[in-house]
């Protein structure tokens, strides 16, 4: 296994929340965050490229609209967060974003995922139990084990006996004097 090394550009970075590949079913949105950081020290306009491509044919390219415009500007030594979706009508393809710098109108950073066709399943895709989503752990066999400690927790202080209240003598008021009664007389 070989770990991938990605030189952050000069001119600008691109990262999302996306891993690796994900899988996808024609049609359905893939919602992200896009984070651009401007490492330089002067504001720079940027612009991304959406990039759907498989064995080395691109099969659809087009700028992505930030706030309606193509072009956005990023403050010196800062970042932007972006959320939106994708939706494409095919799998099994490399979707890349490109991050375009405005002044060189060269590519100067790029993320990318793998989208894999999912095997058949009446369920929708990503959806917990969906073939080829799972992570090595199935989670819901650990909700399992905790519903009867969850359940015990609730019912244990009902099946406690109840405590006595320790009855507290009654104080009354002869002639300006204070006495005290015994329990049970309050009279």
């Amino acid at each position: 296994m070989t770990t991938e090394i990605t030189v952050m550009g000069e001119l600008g970075d691109i990262f999302w929340d996306l891993p690796p590949w994900i899988v996808y079913s024609p049609g359905y949105d893939v919602g992200c965050s896009i984070y651009v950081a401007n490492p330089t020290e002067v504001e720079k306009e940027y612009a991304l490229m959406a990039r759907l491509s498989s064995n080395e044919t691109v099969i659809s390219e087009e700028a992505l609209p930030v706030f309606g415009y193509t072009w956005f500007k990023v403050a010196p030594g800062d970042f932007v967060r972006l959320y939106g979706a994708f939706r494409f009508e095919e799998t099994n393809a490399d979707l890349a974003v490109l991050l375009v710098e405005r002044e060189t109108e060269e590519v100067t950073d790029s993320i990318s995922t793998l989208l894999v066709a999912p095997s058949t399943s009446a369920l929708p895709p990503t959806w917990p139990g969906t073939p080829g989503t799972s992570t090595g752990f199935d989670w819901s066999s650990m909700l399992m084990m905790m519903v009867p400690v969850i359940m015990l927790g609730m019912v244990a202080p009902a099946l406690q006996p109840e405590k006595k209240k320790k009855e507290e003598p009654a104080v009354i008021s002869v002639g300006g004097e204070r006495k005290l009664l015994p329990p049970g007389r309050e009279d």
